[in-house]
């Protein structure tokens, strides 16, 4: 997959979705960019589908916090998420439970 930029691995997202994973989630999902693409991009899970915008959402049921170039490494498989997350470079507020399920929900390797 290359290396991509957040904005162009937040555009395949939706395509990446396996929305059979997602049964029953109803969420908002705050993910907040630091470094080099700083960035607030809010995902909605809802009804098996997966819209992405930009900007705050207020509400949102998990906020995820990541170093951008960090965050499109754990997606896709470059860096353990359970690795960053005990290293400080992935940070997780609210619904741990949905932030175990996230990775499941999309398949972008």
């Amino acid at each position: 997959m290359g290396d991509l930029s957040v904005k162009e691995f937040l555009a395949k997202m939706p395509q990446a979705f396996l929305p059979e994973k997602a049964a029953g989630v109803d969420a908002v999902i705050q993910f907040k960019f630091t470094g080099a693409q700083a960035a607030d991009v809010n995902v909605t899970i809802r009804d098996q589908t997966c819209t992405v915008a930009e900007g705050p959402a207020p509400g949102a049921k998990l906020t995820v916090t990541a170093d951008s170039d960090d965050f499109v490494q754990i997606f896709t498989g470059k860096m353990d998420g359970m690795q960053a997350f005990m290293s400080g470079k992935l940070r997780l507020a609210g619904d741990m439970n949905l932030a175990m399920k996230l990775m499941s929900m999309f398949a972008m390797k």
